[in-house]
């Protein structure tokens, strides 16, 4: 990416900052004299934010008014003044998309992808008018390649990816820049968040032909059991650190890859056929029938 302005409004809004991602990127920032707004769901992850010694600020990404209601108040606690968003809020449906229910696929694209559009152009303006700017945008290498069982989330993740490129064309000569950040397995409470989708009715699970799938991948919140991948895992300050990296750097990069298995599962898109990815992703599928 080209070089752009440093930032000199040392104002960050981080959003799902509860926990993970989220929560070690709020912190890095702070410690590193960001002032930072920290956003959250619950009245009691508010809370923590607070005594952590963070601004927290209350946001549901699929409700249209809370999206609107945390910009105004970012913008007018921080003078419109707002140096760097950080889009990291976001979760995981799971299920086959024959599973997935239209009210689960839509609550899906309105947090991940509608409500961070939304709130991204919200706050464009404030940093145009300033010249300078940096917006980060957490997808994960599962927006470059699909994975079995999670592909509402991979499409969302994907439009996550195209609205980055979006956004950085045409910002070009604002002094905005845009970056991508995709982490690959990464040490977070992703999965219980996962398990607790599986079972809250968006999912069919009894009646599904892969039954047994689900009852071996979703019946645990913590896994018991090891992927080969499982060796790249890394916690989630590495993830802040290279989100740290594309708000500070004056050369910041479009894309981030993040752990081993984000850049092999990235080359793997671009270098293998199609066919050699298919068969060694559905090589994973081990319940595609109730009567196996």
């Amino acid at each position: 990416m080209a070089r752009v302005p440093a930032i000199e409004e040392k104002t960050a809004l981080v959003t799902g900052c509860s926990s993970g991602i989220g929560r070690a990127t709020a912190r890095l920032l702070r410690d590193r004299g960001w002032r930072v707004f920290a956003t959250a769901r619950r009245a009691e992850d508010l809370d923590a934010l607070r005594a952590d010694g963070l601004e927290a600020v209350a946001l549901d990404l699929a409700d249209a008014e809370s999206v609107a209601a945390c910009a105004r108040e970012v913008l007018e606690a921080c003078g419109g003044r707002l140096g760097a968003l950080v889009n990291n809020a976001g979760y995981g449906q799971p299920g086959a998309l024959e599973d997935v229910s239209r009210e689960a696929l839509e609550r899906q694209f309105a947090v991940n992808v509608f409500g961070t559009a939304d709130l991204t152009a919200r706050v464009i303006p404030a940093m145009r008018a300033q010249g300078r700017g940096r917006i980060v945008l957490l997808s994960s290498v599962v927006g470059r390649v699909v994975i079995p069982f999670m592909g509402a989330y991979c499409a969302s993740k994907h439009a996550v990816e195209a609205m980055g490129d979006e956004w950085r064309m045409e910002l070009a000569g604002s002094g905005i820049a845009v970056s991508l950040v995709e982490p690959g397995p990464i040490e977070s409470s992703f999965r219980r968040r996962v398990v607790g989708e599986a079972h809250g009715g968006g999912l069919s699970l009894d009646g599904s032909v892969f039954a047994r799938q689900y009852a071996r991948d979703w019946k645990d919140a913590v896994r018991t059991f090891k992927r080969p991948t499982d060796v790249f895992r890394k916690p989630p300050e590495a993830v802040a650190r290279k989100i740290l990296h594309a708000l500070e750097s004056r050369h910041p990069r479009a894309r981030y890859p993040v752990t081993g298995a984000a850049h092999l599962g990235i080359w793997a898109s671009r270098w293998l056929p199609s066919r050699w990815l298919d068969a060694i992703m559905a090589s994973k599928v081990i319940g595609r029938s109730t009567k196996d």
